[in-house]
């Protein structure tokens, strides 16, 4: 594998994704930017609506996928006989070869702090209670900082545009999938779909997120099974209290060459001295702009 070459990767050149409006600046003066997409997407799963979501538009089939298994409504091994997408109705059906148990799960829910609608179902709580991460997984800091220099310079929406969150399943130094959305956690499911569809071992991979790390954002990547999170963002205390829970590596503030580990800490190989890595350019395109924007 060609080192720091992306499996599935951004496309801000996608016209469907973003739009041009004129408006004026601080000075007055006219100006055109760009600005993201924001399109609901209903998801069934067979004959039962599930939620509607608001997305950008790409990677349906992914993000079905993936929130199904992350709201523990499928399962590694569960048959999915088709996933139907209608692009002018927007919506999406995920077909499987089972019945579910749909109409238990809404009876206990939880609203958490995710963009737009972030919900998690009771029952998914239950199940983060007995998954043990892998133990033997390590991070190495030279790692870190070359996954996120690779992530930081990838053209994406988020460098066009702003206004939209990104989710990187990395294994070692290597960036592997980068999605995006306007909700951090349908980025995230986006990723999980990808995983769930390409029966992908989560055990020695790593998870970097440009948003806040929260409980619901600790909670999804222990379901999908991977023992590290990195944000460029902060954290919650009850992130951090469910990440030492479940044993998950914790890193936030992830920037240039700075980052805060709270959680997991023996995973972490310091095999680089910080002091060769360079700061973080301050012309960059992420500079400035907020990850939970």
């Amino acid at each position: 594998m060609m080192k720091n070459k992306f499996l599935v990767s951004p496309n801000p050149d996608n016209p469907a994704l973003s739009t041009q409006i004129a408006g004026i600046d601080h000075n007055g003066q006219p100006v055109t930017t760009d600005v993201v997409t924001e399109r609901p997407l209903t998801l069934y799963l067979n004959a039962q609506e599930v939620v509607t979501m608001m997305t950008i538009g790409d990677q349906p089939d992914l993000l079905a996928l993936g929130y199904l298994v992350n709201q523990n409504m499928l399962k590694i091994g569960d048959e999915v006989t088709a996933v139907d997408y209608d692009e002018d109705l927007g919506v999406v059906v995920v077909r499987t070869g089972h019945k579910t148990n749909f109409e238990e799960k809404m009876k206990k829910k939880v609203r958490t702090s995710g963009c737009a609608q972030g919900t998690i179902f009771g029952d998914v709580i239950d199940a983060f209670e007995t998954i043990k991460l892998p133990s033997n997984t390590k991070l190495k800091t030279s790692w870190l900082y070359e996954l996120t220099k690779a992530i930081n310079t990838e053209p994406s929406l988020y460098l066009k545009a702003g206004a939209i969150h990104g989710c990187v399943l990395c294994e070692g130094e290597q960036p592997l999938v980068y999605m995006e959305d306007v909700g951090r956690h349908n980025a995230v499911d986006k990723v999980a779909g990808w995983m769930f569809q390409n029966k992908i071992d989560p055990s020695n991979k790593m998870f970097y997120t440009t948003g806040r790390l929260t409980s619901e954002m600790v909670i999804k990547t222990v379901m999908m099974g991977i023992p590290i999170l990195v944000s460029r963002s902060g954290f919650t205390a009850w992130g951090v209290e469910l990440a030492k829970q479940a044993n998950l590596t914790l890193i936030g503030r992830a920037r240039g060459k700075r980052f805060v580990a709270l959680a997991g800490l023996d995973r972490i190989e310091f095999d680089i001295d910080p002091s060769s890595i360079p700061d973080e350019d301050k012309k960059s395109g992420r500079k400035g702009k907020s990850s939970d924007d």
